[in-house]
């Protein structure tokens, strides 16, 4: 096989994912499932006796083993029926959601999930939101469907009203005398009927596969439950129509499937179908111009940063999305940014906490740089040219605090763990003039950010330190004259600080104040995002 007909196969059958939701919704245990039919483990935890057995295999970090949830995004590569899948898995708590938007802009596609009983939920719709502005391609899965809740056909009208989203059901629930017994598949017109045991969702779940004119199937599911999902699939038929691909690969419909990750029904429906649907590596954009993936010279862009994964090492870890080409073992390529040369030597592919050494790797997965500081999150890196792709942004913090450590001697090592804490992107680090002889300023999207950042600090960099809390609520990046910058600093109810990049920021006690200076300041600009 030719380099040039390789590179198009591999890239061919890579799929390069993210899975959205609201806490609660189930998130990490569709995660372990796919990784089970996947055969990337062979026991799946349950979310009941996480704290008891076992912790999920995504959820690496201490505290998130502690508290049972999500902190911090992972990156779970797996094999699944020929397929190469790269599953970005996010955080789905809402004060960690900043980590979860430049997660986002490294995914080619995003499986939305849903409860059953809540629908559309608030962190559900700002996660839509920001792949819509990316349109990426939305799956949708109903998920606990082993529990009551809405009717099928009204949460599938509140999606579509609440998100503007066209909804094309794929699989729909069989819901017999017991409960979810089943799901119909529409594409393959074909029910399957689960088997119940007794595993908790451990293993995979056996199904019957029958036609819906199959006679046995009124013996299986009842013959009430078997009308009415006929009933529905008419409906369903005559006021649906077909299923538009090319809208779906604009983001404008959604495939929607139906099941229960606690107990794996409807879950290899589901992975079928994302598999014959989901984009491989779509071309990025560089400026005005389009980086084809089968380009074959290597392009890529660092979209998180991560210390400390293994404790004992002190290690930094820079994922990196390929965006073009394949990786060598040793090639050389060049930080478009600080314009240095960078060799990359043994880089890793990962299982949550778990790496293995990568000889080579395509456009569409993702790899881990060790990096000895010279790395940011947006970097582009390239063996061949200037391309460079666009920044992933800060957005701005709702949370302020100054942080103190009693002990002078640590000083040092306080501002390295800041340092590196925002270089990773798991807070936001302010300082005012130095004439001012003040300690940093922090700041986060949700205030649990801030446990995180003590409890870091202290078992990461021996660093006890407090926070003290500030009475601002937003901060806008400044852009002007000097002069007017300074100025606006000096106004009640706003307070002039700068970035680690010197960039300067005005925060706000509140939203009037806000509001005022947007209305206000005519010789400058305010900026939500970093520019």
């Amino acid at each position: 096989m030719s380099p040039v007909t390789r590179l198009s196969s591999e890239i061919a059958r890579r799929r390069t994912f993210a899975i959205i939701s609201h806490p609660d919704a189930g998130k990490t245990t569709l995660t372990e499932k796919l990784l089970l039919y996947g055969g990337a483990i062979h026991l799946a935890g349950s979310v009941k006796a996480r704290r008891a057995a076992r912790h999920a295999t995504s959820d690496w970090m201490q505290m998130e083993q502690e508290r049972g949830i999500s902190i911090t995004s992972s990156v779970l590569q797996f094999d699944y029926a020929g397929f190469r899948m790269n599953l970005l898995d996010t955080p789905g708590h809402q004060d960690f959601s900043e980590d979860t938007y430049r997660t986002l802009v490294a995914a080619d596609s995003a499986v939305m999930l849903l409860d059953n009983r809540r629908g559309v939920e608030a962190q559900t719709r700002k996660l839509f939101a920001v792949c819509r502005r990316r349109r990426m391609p939305i799956f949708t899965f109903v998920n606990k469907c082993d529990r009551p809740g809405e009717d099928p056909l009204k949460l599938i009208d509140d999606v579509e009203a609440e998100l503007g989203i066209r909804v094309y059901p794929v699989t729909w629930p069989v819901l017999g005398p017991g409960g979810f017994v089943g799901v119909y598949d529409r594409v393959h017109r074909e029910v399957h009927v689960f088997e119940r045991r007794g595993d908790h969702g451990q293993t995979r779940a056996d199904s019957h596969v029958l036609a819906l004119a199959d006679p046995s199937l009124a013996e299986l599911v009842g013959a009430p439950a078997l009308q009415r999902l006929r009933d529905e699939i008419e409906l369903l038929d005559g006021v649906g129509g077909e299923f538009d691909e090319a809208a779906f690969a604009r983001g404008e419909v959604s495939p929607a499937f139906f099941g229960s990750a606690l107990t794996n029904f409807g879950v290899e429906p589901f992975l079928r179908s994302f598999l014959t649907l989901a984009p491989e590596p779509v071309a990025r954009e560089s400026g005005d111009v389009v980086v084809p993936t089968d380009q074959p010279a290597f392009t890529g862009f660092v979209f998180k940063i991560q210390a400390n994964m293994d404790p004992k090492h002190r290690d930094r870890i820079a994922f990196v999305r390929i965006c073009s080409g394949s990786y060598e073992s040793g090639m050389m390529v060049r930080n478009i940014r600080s314009g240095r040369e960078l060799r990359l030597a043994a880089p890793a592919q990962f299982m949550a906490r778990e790496r293995t050494l990568v000889e080579e790797a395509w456009a569409g997965d993702v790899i881990g740089l060790h990096d000895r500081g010279s790395l940011r999150i947006g970097d582009t890196l390239s063996a061949d040219g200037d391309v460079a792709f666009s920044g992933i942004p800060r957005f701005s913090p709702e949370h302020f605090a100054r942080v103190a450590v009693p002990d002078p001697l640590r000083r040092k090592h306080l501002d390295t763990g800041l340092r590196q804490l925002s270089e990773e992107g798991a807070v936001q680090v302010f300082y005012e003039d130095a004439a001012a002889g003040l300690g940093p300023i922090v700041g986060a999207v949700g205030k649990l950010q801030f446990d995180v950042l003590l409890h870091r600090l202290e078992h990461e960099y021996g660093v006890i330190a407090r926070l003290e809390p500030l009475g601002y609520v937003a901060a806008r990046w400044v852009e002007g004259p000097e002069p007017a910058i300074r100025q606006l600093g000096r106004d009640p109810g706003q307070r002039l600080v700068f970035d680690a990049k010197r960039r300067p920021l005005l925060i706000f006690e509140s939203e009037w104040w806000l509001r005022r200076a947007l209305d206000t300041a005519k010789e400058v600009t305010l900026h939500e995002v970093a520019p």
